[in-house]
């Protein structure tokens, strides 16, 4: 079974290496999606995966890399359409 998390993370996640990281962890669970940075200083990540993997990445999304400071994070389940084949940063 595959499932889809959108995730909107705040705090400071931007400039500090969050989505490589994110899409390098992403890539270890075996998880596609994506990672962007959106214009208001959060990042946006679409996480599509067997529920344990895509589980495991919500829950790293929480601390993130060790230059970040994850204030918040909110997700949300969503249909997975046109779930990409890769993890892709933006």
């Amino acid at each position: 079974m595959i499932i889809c998390k959108h995730c909107l993370i705040s705090g400071r996640v931007q400039g500090v290496v969050f989505r490589a990281t994110t899409a390098r962890r992403a890539l270890e669970l075996s998880v596609t999606g994506y990672a962007k940075n959106l214009p208001d200083g959060r990042v946006e990540v679409l996480a599509c995966g067997e529920p344990a993997a895509v589980d495991a990445l919500c829950e790293w999304l929480r601390r993130g890399p060790p230059t970040a400071r994850v204030s918040d994070v909110v997700i949300r389940d969503v249909e997975c359409i046109d779930v990409p084949g890769v993890f892709a940063i933006s």
